[in-house]
């Protein structure tokens, strides 16, 4: 039987992503995108499996930073697998969540543009959808090669730019759309635009310019998430697009900090 805190947390934690997939982005199918937030285990489970196989190795023993944690579950499992996990959002409200479902609670409330944290003290950082939302990628790019040791491993994972999915939206997308049109098309859809305004998806050749001049290098690109069917009955010629101009619809890539840093 839950227990009532874990009841409570569990309606906080509703409320949070209903406002969140119902109010702000207005997903029709809201009620099974919360209920897999809440039962989030065997998601972020897949999520560090993923990393671990991308930086070849467990984080066990690691010392990790999750920047732009939300509400904390790829934290919990990281903690679970043996790991040192800090934890870091802008969002008082969801660092609040984090911190209450974490064993040892050390979560700060703090933009990735300035992570109120010592140089040199991480084995690796996790960014995962966050660097699009970012005011200031460069300089948070730039924060998150700051805090790894050297030789340390910075994990990222954004939207690509060119990609025909709009992953918060949950949408089939036009690359390259201007904003104005974007939100014409939201509102042909029946969606809210004023989250669009947070979205500011960036390319591979972009990313790695960010991860150069912070000081590290990429090491791996993952580019196995192309044959996932988008758009329907447009699917073919997404595929197609993808294949002639070997576009990733996420930019997933790991980099280790030069020892100069």
């Amino acid at each position: 039987m839950s227990s009532p805190v874990a009841e409570t947390l569990r309606f906080r934690l509703e409320a949070y992503y209903t406002r969140y997939y119902r109010d702000v982005l207005g997903i029709p199918g809201w009620h099974d995108i919360v209920a897999v937030r809440l039962e989030d285990r065997a998601y972020e489970s897949r999520r560090l499996a993923r990393v671990e196989r991308a930086i070849g190795r467990a984080v066990g023993g690691a010392r990790v930073l999750d920047v732009g944690c939300g509400t904390g579950g790829f934290s919990v499992l990281a903690e679970e697998a043996g790991a040192e996990v800090w934890s870091v959002d802008a969002s008082p409200e969801a660092a609040t969540l984090a911190a209450s479902r974490t064993a040892c609670g050390r979560v700060v409330v703090a933009t990735a543009e300035s992570l109120p944290l010592v140089s040199a003290g991480f084995d690796l950082v996790y960014c995962y959808s966050t660097l699009e939302h970012l005011g200031d990628a460069a300089r948070a790019v730039r924060e998150m090669v700051r805090v790894l040791r050297p030789g340390g491993l910075l994990y990222l994972h954004t939207p690509n730019r060119w990609g025909c999915f709009e992953g918060h939206y949950k949408v089939f997308w036009i690359p390259g759309l201007p904003r104005s049109l974007s939100r014409a098309y939201l509102a042909a859809r029946g969606r809210p635009t004023a989250f669009l305004d947070t979205l500011r998806p960036l390319t591979l050749a972009e990313c790695r310019v960010l991860v150069e001049r912070a000081g590290a290098r990429v090491i791996r690109v993952m580019r196995d998430d192309a044959e996932r069917p988008v758009g329907g009955p447009l699917w073919p010629l997404v595929r197609l697009y993808y294949r002639l101009f070997r576009i990733n619809p996420y930019i997933e890539l790991v980099a280790a900090r030069e020892d100069s840093t």
